[in-house]
């Protein structure tokens, strides 16, 4: 992975656990750089393959759009990249950096962060295009609406690595948030949500425009 400096700039958002067109619609409309799709069962954002290339379909160019997994097989994959017109994958399991080089497109690798012990390995994962830091909460896999301990996330970005800040992010804590870690760029579902992958264009507007006013 390429050094990038700290961010003296409004970081990027992606919007994770998007499951409705009229989501992609509003995001869009209020500058979102990255939308997530959940390719997870277990999950309940989880979307069907069929869905996604629906959504995917719908989404404005110039938006990545990203499809978060959780320790799938290679063909699994790769059949999502056939059957969309994804831009990248996310991973959130227990997935080896040798099978990041399987995959023929970008990949960010998702940590569930606990303790300092959470990101031993981290440095393993330089061949991802990004290290996405999110909470861990026993038994779930993201979109907990919990946060961690943010210094941790910023002794990780303070090596210039491109590093996604995730975890009970939402319109009332991203900016101290923010001036806390200052990532590449910040990922929120359960804080812009009403109920879960329903989202709510209140708080999606009042998240996007806060990100605008940081300099």
């Amino acid at each position: 992975m390429n050094s990038i400096p700290i961010m003296d700039y409004a970081p990027r958002v992606k919007i994770c656990g998007i499951t409705r067109a009229q989501d992609i619609q509003v995001a869009a409309q209020y500058g979102v750089n990255a939308l997530g799709f959940m390719l997870y069962e277990k999950s309940k954002r989880n979307v069907t393959l069929e869905d996604l290339g629906k959504l995917t379909r719908l989404t404005p160019p110039f938006i990545t759009k990203v499809a978060v997994m959780v320790d799938p097989d290679i063909d699994f994959v790769k059949k999502v990249i056939r059957h969309s017109s994804i831009d990248c994958i996310q991973l959130h399991g227990q997935e080896s950096p040798e099978f990041i080089n399987e995959i023929p497109i970008p990949v960010i690798k998702a940590f569930r962060v606990k303790n300092g012990g959470s990101l031993e390995k981290i440095r393993n994962y330089n061949n991802s295009v990004a290290w996405l830091l999110d909470s861990f909460v026993e038994g779930e896999l993201g979109g907990t609406g919990h946060s961690f301990n943010w210094d941790l996330a910023k002794s990780v970005c303070s090596e210039g690595r491109a590093v996604i800040l995730a975890g009970g992010l939402n319109p009332d804590n991203i900016m101290e948030a923010v001036r806390q870690v200052r990532p590449f760029a910040v990922d929120v579902s359960s804080g812009v949500e009403t109920s879960p992958g329903i989202k709510c264009p209140v708080k999606m507007k009042a998240f996007l425009n806060k990100i605008r006013t940081i300099d």
